[in-house]
């Protein structure tokens, strides 16, 4: 009985390894070829980075209209307005704020700081919250399509959340390249907190790697450039088109609004912009914020972005047209999230069954089963894929935050694994109940804004 369970464990551990091992040859080259394409572009045109005084100056400023949604936001609206109207340099800006009704708070926190300064405009939806972002961020463009037929001059929309450190020189970017590009996007460069190093900076490590390289490289291909979210600006001829092409700029119907409006923008013939702009001082003009710090709080956000972008978004916005293949690859980047947490899941269970394995062998006397020469190969080959993979995360990790980060990125690979496995296990479900018919909701995460001392 005993030999037949440990046949039986070996047959099982051998197929997962297999599978396993096939799953992350395929990413690894798949990786390996965005690491290549990126250094091919680095070398054709130099340092993704321009100094902000290399961009072209406009006679007139253009009107930007800075877009806020706040769900239970009174903990950190207050701070952000503040921060916002205090760093902002650009002369004609508003800052439209969309709250519920029924979030009192939020409502005051508000109005407190547009009592005191009318570049803050409150905005109050008809409907009582939750109900999605974009739902929100459609009241707010409401309200600022009556200002405009007031006689307001808007020529973008730029889109932050509640929580976000806006940068000084972030309008002065966009003003600049809003004629060019009808959507920009700058790098989001996420705060790491001291406390939850591990949870909070492997966005750090991810978004390092995303918004110093494969971003950049998305944009150069000619690929749809999906928004963040924050940080981005879209020229209001967009958000027009969009408007009538779908009855609203923003999808309501949509986990993720942002996504899905970059390359529905592209798809109108709309081309994006990734801006990796410095500032006068050298430093890059990005978006800072604090993303969450609990792992609770990690699996709720990114099995969110899962549901939306590889799972109901393939639903939602399908493929680009048949002939662009850089578009296709890209999406199938972004959608392949679900199979690589299916191999990631077999990798572990394996790793758990080889040990497992092991010390039954080792209490039997019977001697291991040999690995396939051609299994050791895919192995040996994974084993050099990986270090390079980790080697890329450290680099990308260590220009943005220093090597201290740098080094925190390495076990922060396997806490940003487990993750997204338990993210992927929340998505199957919410996805689930999407097809069943519930209605979308937004399912945000509490958050946090620095204090001075981070500010500085």
């Amino acid at each position: 009985m005993g030999e037949l369970v440990l046949t039986g464990l070996d047959a099982i551990v051998r197929e997962l390894t297999l599978f396993a091992a096939v799953g992350f040859l395929v990413g690894g080259i798949d990786d390996l070829f965005v690491d290549c394409a990126w250094l091919i572009h680095r070398l054709r045109h130099g340092s993704t980075r321009r100094p902000i005084g290399s961009l072209p100056a406009r006679a007139q400023p253009a009107g930007l209209a800075i877009f806020v949604p706040a769900w239970d936001e009174a903990l950190v609206i207050g701070a952000m307005l503040r921060t916002a109207l205090a760093r902002y340099v650009h002369p004609d800006y508003r800052i439209y704020v969309g709250c519920y009704p029924n979030d009192r708070a939020t409502i005051d926190a508000v109005a407190a700081v547009a009592e005191r300064d009318p570049r803050v405009r409150l905005v109050i939806g008809a409907r009582p919250g939750p109900t999605t972002k974009a739902d929100n961020l459609n009241a707010m463009w409401r309200a600022m399509r009556r200002d405009v037929a007031q006689g307001e001059k808007i020529r973008a929309v730029v889109l932050h959340d509640a929580e976000d450190v806006v940068h000084a020189a972030e309008l002065r970017v966009f003003d600049a390249l809003i004629e060019r590009h009808p959507l920009v996007q700058i790098p989001v460069l996420p705060l790491i907190d001291p406390d939850a190093r591990l949870v909070s900076g492997h966005y750090a490590d991810e978004f390092a790697d995303s918004h110093g390289r494969q971003m950049v490289l998305r944009a150069a291909v000619g690929a749809g450039l999906p928004l963040s979210g924050v940080g981005c600006a879209i020229a209001v001829e967009v958000l027009d088109a969009l408007a009538q092409a779908h009855g609203a700029p923003f999808d309501q119907t949509s986990l993720t609004e942002d996504y899905e409006l970059g390359l529905r923008a592209g798809a109108l013939g709309y081309r994006a912009c990734f801006a990796r702009v410095e500032d006068d001082g050298g430093d890059l003009v990005a978006v800072r914020a604090f993303f969450p710090s609990t792992v609770t709080a990690a699996v709720r956000q990114k099995g969110r972005w899962m549901t939306g972008i590889a799972l109901a978004g393939w639903d939602r916005i399908g493929w680009a047209r048949a002939t662009h293949l850089a578009d296709h690859w890209m999406r199938m980047r972004d959608r392949r999230a679900p199979l690589a947490v299916i191999v990631l899941a077999a990798a572990y269970l394996a790793a758990v069954g080889w040990g497992m394995a092991a010390v039954l062998h080792v209490i039997t006397g019977q001697p291991p089963i040999p690995i396939d020469p051609g299994l050791r190969i895919i192995l040996s080959i994974n084993t050099a894929l990986l270090a390079w993979r980790l080697a890329w995360r450290a680099a990308s990790t260590g220009r943005s935050y220093g090597w201290r980060e740098a080094l925190w990125s390495l076990p922060r690979a396997v806490v940003g694994n487990l993750i997204a496995m338990f993210a992927a296990i929340r998505a199957a479900g919410q996805y689930a109940r999407l097809l069943a018919g519930a209605p979308p909701r937004w399912d945000k995460t509490t958050h946090v804004f620095p204090g001075e001392a981070t500010l500085l």
